[in-house]
């Protein structure tokens, strides 16, 4: 989106950076990191993140809840792997906390109920302890909760 070559008023990397987090969700670890890369001084960056949090581009809560829903919806992540990828961004646990009051504690048991299911009609292989060790690392790799996974392998093989 930019060229390392360039180099920008204030104004004008203020506009870039409007854009940029009017077009999707953004943290402030990553507006922060586009603005290094464009090459700006760190007063400057104080001073653009300022303005977008006041003009309200800029939503840390925001982009945690926006952020879960989707890795959730979207990707089938677990809790465990929402909160780790939240930590990564420098997400307060406030906004952790929130974000994943988005997601429903109904559709998060189903969810995990047909992504086991799924995943086990597409494992060949015959050993039990095998398929389960599978599955297992299948759900646990997606950031669901041990004790989720576990009652649930019980549950699907036999």
């Amino acid at each position: 989106m930019f060229k390392k070559t360039d180099s920008y008023t204030l104004s004008e990397a203020t506009k870039k950076l409007e854009r940029y987090c009017a077009y999707q969700e953004r943290c402030h670890k990553d507006v922060t990191s586009k603005l290094k890369e464009m090459r700006m001084i760190p007063e400057a960056i104080d001073q653009i993140i300022t303005h977008l949090i006041q003009e309200n581009y800029l939503n840390e809560e925001r982009f945690a809840q926006s952020f879960a829903r989707g890795k959730f919806n979207i990707k089938k992540w677990g809790r465990n792997r929402i909160v780790n990828e939240l930590k990564q961004r420098h997400i307060s646990s406030y906004n952790i906390k929130s974000a994943l009051a988005e997601i429903d504690d109904a559709l998060y048991l189903e969810t995990l109920d047909n992504l086991a299911k799924k995943r086990l009609n597409s494992i060949r292989e015959t050993d039990i302890q095998k398929r389960r060790r599978k599955l297992a690392d299948y759900l646990l790799y997606r950031g669901w909760e041990s004790y989720l996974v576990y009652e649930k392998i019980t549950e699907l093989i036999k």
